[in-house]
């Protein structure tokens, strides 16, 4: 007997489960193209078991995102004031449609993603595009209208590319309240699942604990309610999840303070980008659909193996860095002391370096985003009462924005470079102008 329902083994959530209709979206060719995609471009370089890639996480953010989806539409979830900003929580023939349209939103979330994923994204690609509008051009092609038409219900390619991308990136068409709140299950700042599983996910495989955390009690008290601000609902939590949601953000915190922002994974990040772009035609990815999905890690490690091979070839320098480790050092990592003196230090000694030593042998890198910092959302606390997160917990109210600042050095300029620094560092900060003011 044919079977309807499947179920997929992982590592993370045990098993995910979808039907035959949703296997058809697995099957495909922009999707089975994601088995090739590393989740963390070459940081298995510097963590052996952190070889993912982005097809099991895409299955584990839509597994997630169900799960979120039906605690949230549960009738004891929902209260009348809810239900009043909310219209379609009271039309059980919508619920269905929506929550399949939010599975396959979320399965496809990163089906745009380039070859090794973030790395060196905004310069290898025209601008104004990222992997999440190259996401909704491949939501809406051909190929995968006719798997979004088959299904029963038929699904809009445009409803699944709004909640894939988040109203941020799809700017075709305004946002009504409803999908705004279910692409918040997916891409929101606090609780989207995309978040959830590559934290569980990338710690599992890299063989750290922290981005563990109690995922289980935290989607049990996500919520609905009122934003903070104005009538508009959001997604918030009843009282009794708030450490869960301490924990979830301390743990993107740690994750991006110890894996993500690894000097070594970022040094490689740049070895990388340098290849690509001497090696891509134009020094771009392509933006066609067709293109874009004949380009994986695959070929781009086969092309850095024939480049190592080739010394004659203009990408053989930025090959060697990659297939022999044999990667830039750090020569300076950013200090609080030094923000004291100047507000970027980092570049200050960058500059002071290249001066010295040549182009060609110092590279920057620095990152002030937005993994940590504040985040706020409503919570529903013992009084029955709506109110802001960071007025609960003084966790949160804490944890800080991730920040880097590193130079990296040719590893055989490395010692005498450091012993010069350990000099002129305090009369280079002091010295440098700082942008904004009068030399």
């Amino acid at each position: 007997m044919q079977k309807y329902y499947h179920e997929i083994r992982d590592p993370i959530h045990v098993f995910v489960y979808l039907d035959s209709y949703e296997r058809k979206v697995l099957d495909s060719r922009p999707f089975q193209r994601l088995r090739s995609i590393h989740q963390l471009a070459l940081s298995y370089l510097v963590y052996p078991g952190a070889t993912h890639k982005r097809f099991e996480h895409s299955l584990g953010v839509m597994e997630l995102a169900a799960k979120v989806f039906d605690v949230v539409t549960s009738q004891q979830a929902i209260g009348d004031g809810v239900r009043r900003l909310v219209p379609e929580l009271s039309q059980a023939d919508a619920l269905p449609y929506w929550r399949k349209v939010l599975r396959m939103a979320a399965l496809c979330h990163d089906i745009g993603h380039l070859p090794f994923s973030h790395a060196a994204e905004h310069e290898l690609l025209p601008n104004g595009w990222t992997h999440e509008t190259l996401s909704v051009e491949i939501i809406r092609c051909p190929e995968m209208e006719e798997i979004w038409r088959s299904m029963i219900p038929p699904l809009r390619s445009d409803h699944i590319a709004k909640l894939a991308v988040g109203p941020k990136e799809y700017t075709q068409d305004t946002f009504t309240t409803w999908e705004n709140l279910l692409s918040e299950i997916v891409v929101g700042d606090a609780f989207g699942v995309d978040r959830m599983d590559y934290l569980l996910r990338d710690s599992h495989h890299a063989g750290v604990a922290y981005g563990k955390f109690d995922h289980f009690r935290l989607i049990d008290t996500l919520r609905i309610l009122p934003s903070l601000n104005s009538e508009e609902p959001s997604l918030g939590m009843e009282h009794g999840g708030l450490h869960s949601a301490e924990a979830l953000l301390l743990a993107r915190y740690f994750m991006f303070q110890q894996v993500y922002l690894h000097p070594i994974r970022r040094v490689y990040d740049l070895h990388l980008k340098e290849f690509l772009t001497s090696w891509l035609p134009g020094g771009q990815f392509p933006t066609d659909v067709n293109e874009h999905l004949s380009h994986n890690d695959f070929e781009v490690l086969h092309s850095i193996q024939q480049a190592w091979a080739d010394a004659e070839s203009p990408s053989h320098e930025a090959a060697k860095r990659i297939f022999e480790r044999s990667h830039y050092k750090v020569v300076y990592s950013l200090s609080s002391a030094d923000l004291d003196i100047h507000p970027q230090p980092g570049l200050v000694l960058y500059e002071a370096l290249r001066e010295k030593y040549g182009d060609q042998y110092v590279r920057h890198d620095s990152y002030h985003g937005s993994a940590g910092g504040v985040i706020d959302f409503p919570v529903l606390n013992r009084n029955d009462e709506v109110v802001s997160a960071l007025s609960e917990s003084k966790t949160l109210s804490g944890i800080p924005a991730s920040a880097i600042d590193f130079v990296f050095i040719d590893p055989s300029f490395r010692d005498e470079a450091r012993q010069w620094l350990a000099g002129e560092k305090l009369n280079l900060l002091t010295k440098a102008p700082v942008e904004g003011e009068e030399a």
